[in-house]
């Protein structure tokens, strides 16, 4: 009998529980994992991102070409970016919600003895949003890792090429080989993934142990409820109406592709395995697949937006400020915009809360407050990015009817389940 082999989320949890158990362990002296473990850490991130750039513009590229017609693009694009906005909407509000009802910052009081000296970053606007999304330089553009700019020429440069017919094809074929070859090389980084896992966990543990948490404990609770509730609200009903996939079988197909979020903070990172699920777990057509998350690594941001609503009303609370309606819509919106752009990379929903604070007049110092416990934060924010990607790729699939549920790996599991079950 064969023996069956370990899944990838069963190896990555592991590594996720042995780093938690070595943290600990390093309380007293987080400066060993810090020189010593974090580093492989930090390998196994560059190897992933190393494959970032050249898979996402492969990967439009031929997503663009292959769905050919530009008024299907058109559709397929428009589709897209509204699931984006207004699910982005939905998670802020969800965000400000859970805040108001819990009030994580009341009875709280903590002296800023080390304060953020931060300049608040400007929230920007919609014309210079759409503005710096064309590249003057395409090529600077790829260097730089500018993500926007790269999804916008890639996506023009694939549709110039079904324009020129037989001439664009050796372009097409360069970038068929690019995809495939980032495909192979990413899927053999995976296999690295629980030590990349535990490598990263153990530094985060070791510095942020439980003494530190227990006074932002609230906190944290209320950002993970609201993503929660996000995931189980919105998502859920998206994918019910738009597919036959219960959410139950999008937890289970996901799953990989949330702990790699969740041990990570990255959605870039999480990028290649979340495309190798929605292609072989849900059926979802490369076309689709090759479109729809490397453009929401970039512009979805709906466990980003979260955090930015709950710690904006949780500094409030803090500094006794209350906030008016008017200036909670005003989140919503500043929030909705601050996601379009914020890079898929650990962090980066952190530096972009300094202009949702502003927009309302909120003291920029407050995230001292937060400072010790974002990582905590940051890594259910990229599980609810990651899953809010490959909700939008199955439901932009189900409406274009671009699912194919007869090989999805999910629904063949059920079916296996129930036959043996009769047996």
């Amino acid at each position: 009998m064969e023996k069956k082999k370990m899944s990838l989320v069963s190896k990555i949890m592991i590594g996720l529980v042995l780093g938690v158990a070595v943290g600990i362990l390093f309380l007293s002296n987080p400066s060993i994992p810090d020189n010593y473990i974090k580093p492989f850490g930090t390998l196994f991130l560059n190897l992933v991102k190393m494959t970032i750039v050249p898979l996402v513009f492969a990967s439009l590229v031929v997503g663009a070409a292959s769905i050919g017609d530009v008024k299907k693009l058109g559709r397929v694009g428009g589709k897209t970016m509204i699931y984006f906005f207004v699910t982005t909407a939905f998670a802020v509000f969800i965000g400000l919600f859970v805040s108001n009802v819990l009030k994580p910052g009341i009875g709280i009081t903590l002296s800023l003895s080390e304060p953020v000296v931060q300049e608040a970053a400007e929230a920007p606007s919609l014309v210079d949003t759409i503005i710096n999304i064309v590249p003057t330089n395409p090529f600077d553009a790829l260097v730089n890792g500018n993500m926007l700019q790269i999804i916008f020429f890639a996506i023009l440069t694939g549709i110039g090429a079904t324009f020129i017919g037989e001439k664009g094809q050796a372009y097409l074929n360069f970038c068929y080989s690019l995809a495939e070859i980032m495909y192979k090389l990413t899927e053999k980084i995976m296999n690295l993934a629980p030590y990349g896992v535990f490598a990263l966990m153990t530094p985060v543990v070791a510095n942020n142990g439980p003494h530190v948490l227990l006074p932002l404990i609230r906190l944290i609770f209320v950002c993970y409820s609201a993503y929660l509730l996000h995931v189980l609200i919105t998502y859920s009903t998206t994918i019910k109406i738009w597919s036959r996939f219960s959410i139950l079988q999008f937890f289970k197909g996901g799953a990989p592709a949330f702990a790699m979020a969740f041990s990570t903070s990255s959605g870039a990172a999480t990028l290649p395995l979340g495309m190798k699920i929605a292609q072989e777990d849900f059926g979802v057509s490369e076309s689709i697949s090759s479109f729809v998350l490397p453009l929401g690594t970039t512009v979805n941001m709906d466990g980003t937006a979260i955090f930015q609503g709950a710690c904006a009303v949780f500094i409030a609370q803090v500094y006794g400020i209350d906030l008016t309606l008017s200036q909670q819509l005003t989140i919503i919106l500043t929030a909705t915009l601050a996601s379009v752009g914020t890079a898929g990379v650990p962090g980066a929903g952190f530096i972009m809360l300094t202009m949702v604070l502003s927009s309302v007049g909120l003291p920029v110092e407050g995230m001292a407050l937060i400072a010790g416990i974002e990582r905590i934060l940051d890594m259910g924010r990229t599980t609810v990015n990651v899953a809010g990607n490959l909700s939008a790729s199955i439901v932009v699939a189900g409406t274009e009817g671009e699912i194919d549920y007869d090989n999805a790996a999910v629904l063949i599991g059920n079916k296996k389940a129930s036959k043996a079950a009769n047996l």
